[in-house]
């Protein structure tokens, strides 16, 4: 099955991934964003970003000229009824998705495939508002979706085969290895991750040891490429928080009750790579310069 063009609703930082990584692999893609200012600065983003992958060698300066050549941020929503399928890529806000979800069922051609991309919501909810809920389905990406070679795929209880397959396509289309997981709070790769988070800031909330050492021994322990703190960190504390209390809400148990530690750093603004601080500091993107640049204690 060919995808000539992809249509991604949300030029945030999921939603430039994506459309990079389709650019990348030969798909067009239009990005849809609420207004034509937020459009034009989502584009000065991705531009920044392959900036620094052309520093980092990551990219050669004709695959970031072919990146940009394919992509094209708007703010106009009617250009998505051209594309092959959409992606609605947008806050992990139920009533959020749902309204969005309800235009691309007014907008799209009733036989068009959409795409809702979430790490902890009911896919059947999200896909009951667009009227169509045959022709929807989840995909959780993980960032970075350029890297990352894996993808939950989640059908709602109306999703039909045809669907799942169509969007099982764009899974191999895009490079991923795709999962199929129950439509369960949290599915798989949430749900297994946030209790490590979770533990890992208990541990430096009692003061069994630093940000930095809690991160350095996991790191050189497990082989991750980065520590669990820094990883929340780059998700985004409050991302982070948000996800813990709804799968608390909906599973109950300790295991996903936010740690203290975690509550006090969102409600200090401390939302991590973001905000230039979290459990550590940040300049840009990348971590401070210094072995001992940690914000939490």
């Amino acid at each position: 099955m060919e995808f000539r063009k992809l249509g991604i609703v949300g030029g945030g930082t999921m939603g430039k991934c994506l459309a990079e990584k389709a650019a990348s692999v030969g798909i067009d893609v239009v990005v849809v964003e609420v207004s034509q200012d937020k459009a034009d600065r989502a584009r000065q983003e991705l531009v920044a970003a392959l900036d620094r992958e052309l520093e980092k060698w990551g990219i050669t300066a004709s695959e970031k000229k072919v990146v940009l050549a394919r992509v094209r941020f708007t703010a106009d929503p009617g250009e998505l009824a051209a594309t092959d399928v959409v992606v609605e890529m947008v806050t992990e806000d139920l009533g959020t998705k749902r309204k969005v979800m309800k235009q691309l069922g007014e907008l799209c051609p009733p036989d068009r495939v959409l795409v809702t991309n979430t790490s902890t919501l009911s896919v059947t909810e999200i896909a009951a508002a667009s009227g169509r809920p045959d022709r929807v389905l989840g995909m959780h990406f993980m960032r970075p979706i350029t890297r990352t070679p894996v993808v939950e795929m989640v059908r709602g209880t109306a999703t039909s085969d045809a669907t799942y397959e169509h969007a099982l396509a764009l899974a191999h289309a895009l490079e991923k290895t795709p999962i199929r997981v129950a439509e369960r709070p949290g599915y798989v790769v949430t749900r297994v991750i946030l209790p490590l988070l979770n533990e890992a800031i208990q541990v430096v909330q009692e003061g069994v040891a630093s940000a930095e050492d809690v991160d350095l021994a996991l790191r050189l322990a497990h082989q991750f490429r980065v520590g669990p703190l820094e990883y929340a960190d780059r998700i985004g504390l409050d991302k982070v928080l948000g996800w813990m209390e709804h799968l608390h809400r909906e599973l109950g148990g300790e295991r996903y009750k936010p740690c203290l530690l975690l509550r006090e750093l969102v409600e200090a603004g401390h939302l991590g790579c973001r905000s230039g601080r979290g459990f550590f500091v940040y300049e840009g993107r990348r971590r401070a310069s210094g072995c001992g640049k940690e914000a939490a204690r």
